[in-house]
């Protein structure tokens, strides 16, 4: 389970929470102008937008959780078990299979509106990476400073909804999830009014505490009430300009859907946890985590590389707990 959120202040700013079972001692990784990305089907592109974010590497080939290309075009994939549906091979149409769509779309596009373009052309193949890391049912959020979408490849095709909050998590359906926003549309970060009884009821109740005009907004951890949190927390947050404020509020606005260990038990000793949350300052290229077990916010600068290279650069996470004693 997972959340991937978009947020404006001065500068644009994207990222997300990654909710598992386990670490696949994934990296901050930069994908340089010249590295070769050799496609399955399309071919090999030697020459492209340069990328960071998060990513396994396999076989010196990134498999990006969530990344932003140097223009400031952002991608996140997350879990869509049953919902997500893969094609088989089809000619005429440029055949992708799920873990290249970030780099291919990165590479070549600048805006939402190119993304939609080459969606146009893509069928999103059934084809794994190998035999030992088989096709993860994802569905992504893509957005620029303008604007975001949300792309499902689904049973009945490929799906491309407006997404107006900025906001994606797991199951259901895009769509589902943007029809319960009604059922909360009461909710208010202000004091609520008293029409229990009417307009002009005469029976009298007390605010007796601060924040009553959330009630009803969803504590659990599903991801259809994740949803709705995330959406209410972002769109009533108040924020200054400055990217310490800025990237500080994006931290507590996935901080208020993480994933403490033993809140979601998997089974046996499984338990879900926020394994990494990010937040990628898609203006100026520069990527922000904190991880489960280190909450200090640490980052890495892509403009800070050499972005015409070829080969790879990987930062591993920083996950040492960091205590500040001030005595």
């Amino acid at each position: 389970m997972c959340t991937a959120i978009t947020y404006k202040t001065q500068d644009h700013y994207f990222g997300r929470n990654l909710d598992l079972e386990y670490s696949l001692n994934e990296t901050i990784t930069i994908t340089p102008r010249n590295y070769k990305f050799n496609f399955r089907k399309i071919g090999t592109v030697a020459n492209h937008f340069a990328i960071i974010g998060m990513a396994y590497v396999a076989d010196d080939y990134p498999l990006y959780y969530d990344a932003t290309n140097e223009k400031g075009l952002s991608i996140a994939g997350l879990n869509f078990p049953d919902n997500a549906h893969y094609n088989p091979y089809c000619e005429g149409k440029d055949n992708i299979p799920p873990f290249e769509l970030i780099p291919w779309l990165l590479g070549q596009c600048a805006t939402v509106d190119e993304v939609e373009a080459q969606l146009k052309k893509i069928n999103i193949l059934n084809e794994n990476f190998s035999d030992q890391l088989t096709l993860t049912p994802v569905h992504w959020l893509i957005a620029d400073e303008k604007r975001s979408i949300t792309v499902e490849a689904l049973q009945d095709g490929l799906k491309i909804y407006d997404n107006p909050v900025g906001v994606l998590t797991n199951n259901p359906t895009f769509d589902y999830h943007m029809f319960n926003l009604n059922n909360y549309m009461q909710l208010t970060k202000d004091n609520p009014q008293n029409t229990f009884a009417g307009k002009n009821g005469t029976l009298k109740l007390d605010l007796y505490s601060r924040g009553m005009g959330g009630l009803g907004l969803p504590g659990d951890t599903s991801s259809l009430s994740r949803f709705v949190k995330a959406t209410f927390v972002k769109l009533n947050s108040v924020v200054g300009t400055s990217e310490a404020e800025s990237i500080s509020q994006f931290f507590h606005i996935l901080k208020s859907v993480e994933m403490p260990k033993g809140s979601v038990h998997l089974g046996k000793d499984l338990y879900e946890i926020t394994v990494y949350s990010s937040c990628c300052n898609t203006t100026r290229g520069i990527y922000y985590y904190t991880t489960y077990e280190n909450s200090q916010i640490s980052a890495v600068d892509m403009h800070k590389e050499n972005l015409d290279g070829t080969a790879l650069i990987k930062y591993p996470l920083d996950k040492t707990v960091r205590i500040n004693f001030q005595n």
